[in-house]
């Protein structure tokens, strides 16, 4: 039975109002809970949550899936809340035990603490900016990829838990050139790609 925790950080705010994300979030329950050695656990982080409870469910987890808009090439503030609670909650209860070094050699170790090892987790971002900004030369991001860049940070937090990466899926152009249907029906693929094997 794989224990699969999907996290939605969609938001309510300014011009967006989450259903994008609502969606995917949606599309990644369903394709799992079409799967009979499946079980989900959801967290739409707009509905509210418990600090502790959401602990519980990382731990609880085989794989987590994150789903998030990028808002000024950040986490929206209120899945950076959600991140600053429940993993400070976390604390020697299952998330992490400490940064991992010892006091005797402090220089070295730094982000081996975590009591995540053995989960998976798997990153999902929608941008208004196209696929091209991250890829042509002299465009915006510097030719450097979502994954290596602006979000290098998260993916450096989740190692610092113990968990591991799966193949990340970046949804680009979305306010301009948004095709939800085959959007979705690449996401499945990505889906099917990476669980299937």
């Amino acid at each position: 039975m794989k224990k699969v925790f999907i996290i939605n950080g969609g938001q309510d705010f300014g011009h967006s109002g989450g259903r994008f994300n609502r969606t995917i979030a949606d599309t990644t329950a369903d394709f799992f809970g079409r799967k009979e050695d499946a079980e989900v656990q959801i967290t739409h982080i707009a509905d509210g949550y418990d600090p502790l409870e959401e602990v519980a469910k990382f731990v609880w987890a085989d794989v987590v899936i994150y789903h998030t808009p990028i808002w000024w090439f950040q986490l929206p503030h209120g899945f950076k809340k959600y991140i600053d609670d429940v993993f400070t909650a976390g604390h020697r209860r299952g998330i992490y035990h400490s940064d991992g070094r010892k006091a005797d050699n402090p220089t070295v170790n730094y982000g081996t603490g975590g009591e995540l090892q053995g989960r998976r987790y798997l990153l999902t971002t929608t941008w208004n900016a196209p696929a091209t900004a991250f890829t042509l030369p002299g465009e915006f991001f510097q030719h450097k990829s979502v994954d290596d860049g602006p979000l290098f940070g998260f993916h450096r937090m989740n190692a610092f838990a113990g968990m591991a990466p799966l193949e990340s899926f970046h949804f680009h152009d979305v306010e301009k050139n948004a095709d939800v249907p085959r959007d979705m029906t690449r996401y499945r693929q990505h889906l099917q790609d990476v669980f299937n094997h």
